[in-house]
């Protein structure tokens, strides 16, 4: 007989589905993975509520941890794994560099193919990584963004004792102050037009930004055009900006903003996803820092809601009167708001 689960199904843009599905069939070089924790990223909810997927029905979902409950080789089952979710093709010129994240015609698990909103999906052995004795479920489901914010750190290049400006202070945005302080910042400011998020970001330690404030290196976090200026404004001579914000549309620079990059000769960088490569692995790292109590992710942690309630965790997101910060689901349907 068929095995059967619950998914989040998306059958188009803002309708997602809390329904009964089949339990997904693994190839030789895939695991069955009983996914147990899922966060909800940013461009989770533009998916689900605006853009789509790039077929329906998907199950979204590429933040996610769980333990493998079959491997056809029998080497990985009963193992707590989370998971890498973009599926590089391996044959283009960034594949063969190991720059995977710069894949040319890349698979990603949420959005290209079935994702974590489900009880069980398949996941390729190539893109699985061991948890941490040390490293709770909660926590590892969130390592893509930890990786994420890791890898940006890395590009922007923080030197010790420097001054670094994050704009956004959101989850990433969080994560990327703390791995600021970690490499060595002196200050680190956060930026964000609600102020409940500046105040959290004030709990755990950092600094909220005013304008006039002049910094080393500022991270950009938003994508957006204001932001954008506010951090070309900030930065010293010689200083450097890398841009993290994926824009929801076109992106203008006043005159003088751009002045800021040719008469202060500053450094731009731009940041995309994460690395995994046997010589650069920002997933490896995020791991030993979450393991070492480096890195403090419960704190970004909003909600624990059952995956029953995932309409109304995206109503949430929406909703301007409710201060969510990372909402993860859990298949188990534990329950922590």
């Amino acid at each position: 007989m068929e095995r059967k689960m619950m998914a989040a199904n998306l059958h188009g843009v803002a309708d997602l589905r809390y329904e009964e599905v089949p339990v997904p069939q693994c190839k030789e070089d895939e695991v069955l993975l009983a996914v147990r924790y899922c966060g909800i990223c940013g461009s989770d909810a533009a998916r689900v509520l605006t853009k789509g997927t790039y077929h329906f029905p998907t199950i979204p979902g590429h933040e996610f941890s769980g333990v493998v409950e079959y491997d056809p080789k029998g080497e990985l089952t009963g193992q707590r794994v989370t998971v890498f979710p973009l599926l590089p093709c391996g044959k283009c010129e960034m594949c063969k560099k190991q720059l995977f994240q710069l894949c040319e015609d890349y698979d990603y698990y949420g959005s290209r193919r079935d994702g974590g909103y489900g009880q069980y999906m398949n996941v390729k052995r190539w893109n699985l990584i061991k948890l941490p004795d040390n490293v709770s479920l909660e926590e590892g489901a969130l390592c893509e963004p930890v990786s994420v914010a890791h890898h940006a750190v890395v590009r922007l290049g923080v030197n010790h004792g420097e001054s670094v400006l994050i704009s956004g202070a959101g989850p990433i945005g969080l994560l990327a102050a703390q791995w600021a302080r970690d490499f060595g910042a002196a200050r680190v400011y956060l930026f964000d037009i609600d102020k409940r998020k500046t105040s959290l970001a004030e709990k755990m330690g950092f600094l909220t930004y005013e304008d006039g404030t002049a910094v080393d290196a500022v991270l950009e976090g938003t994508g957006c055009s204001d932001a954008i200026v506010r951090c070309l404004n900030a930065v010293r001579p010689f200083g450097r900006v890398a841009l993290m914000g994926n824009p929801a549309g076109d992106v203008e620079l006043p005159q003088k903003a751009y002045w800021c990059i040719l008469r202060k000769e500053l450094v731009v960088k731009g940041t995309w996803n994460s690395s995994f490569s046997d010589t650069e692995n920002d997933w490896k790292e995020s791991l030993q820092a979450m393991g070492q109590g480096r890195l403090q992710v419960r704190e970004i942690i909003s909600h624990i809601l059952p995956l029953s309630r995932c309409g109304e965790a995206f109503s949430m997101l929406t909703d301007r009167n409710i201060f969510t910060n990372r909402i993860v689901f859990s298949m188990s349907g534990d329950e922590d708001e």
